[in-house]
């Protein structure tokens, strides 16, 4: 079975970023839905008509993929309000920041700590491979037919590279994915 518009897709990858270092390995192959919500356009676009066995590299730019890196989703904000286990990589919902943040932040957003210090504390919310082109390798390990739920939800139940681009989580906006 070739994939289709409304399939079901079984995919294996690497992710790397354009000077070649490695981003992510699947080595288990997980199932994504190909006209739903599960993957980015430029990547179901580039699998029509592959098969199993397939091999295909896939060139996403930043504004194909995560969006570009917005600066207006980076925000100071007091150390005093986080607790004292804080540690640089942790994540924060935007709905569940604590008491005491800046109402400027998109609650839609997840912020990532990327910096600490003795009275500060820097959020960022845009997606880690924001602003950066990737270079996917997939493999093809398995097609077939998407069942009426799947279809229904417009999901296989992954979703890994569906996620809203930073510019619509700006203040203000009501286009959120």
């Amino acid at each position: 079975m070739k994939i289709n518009q409304t399939c079901v897709v079984a995919l294996t990858w690497t992710l790397k970023d354009v000077l070649g270092e490695e981003l992510d390995v699947l080595d288990e192959p997980v199932e994504f839905m190909i006209g739903g919500t599960d993957l980015f356009e430029v990547i179901e676009q580039a699998l029509q008509g592959a098969h199993v066995g397939n091999t295909v590299n896939i060139d996403i730019e930043p504004e194909q993929g995560f969006g570009e890196y917005d600066e207006r989703l980076v925000f100071l904000e007091p150390r005093a309000i986080f607790p004292l286990e804080l540690e640089e990589g942790m994540t924060f919902d935007g709905t569940a920041l604590p008491a005491g943040c800046t109402m400027d932040e998109p609650q839609e957003a997840l912020y990532t700590v990327t910096d600490i210090y003795p009275e500060h504390v820097v959020l960022d919310g845009n997606h880690p491979l924001a602003g950066i082109a990737l270079r996917l390798r997939v493999n093809v390990t398995a097609v077939r037919e998407a069942t009426s739920s799947e279809q229904e939800s417009g999901s296989a139940g992954t979703g890994f590279f569906r996620i809203s681009p930073a510019s619509n989580l700006l203040p203000g906006s009501d286009t959120l994915q």
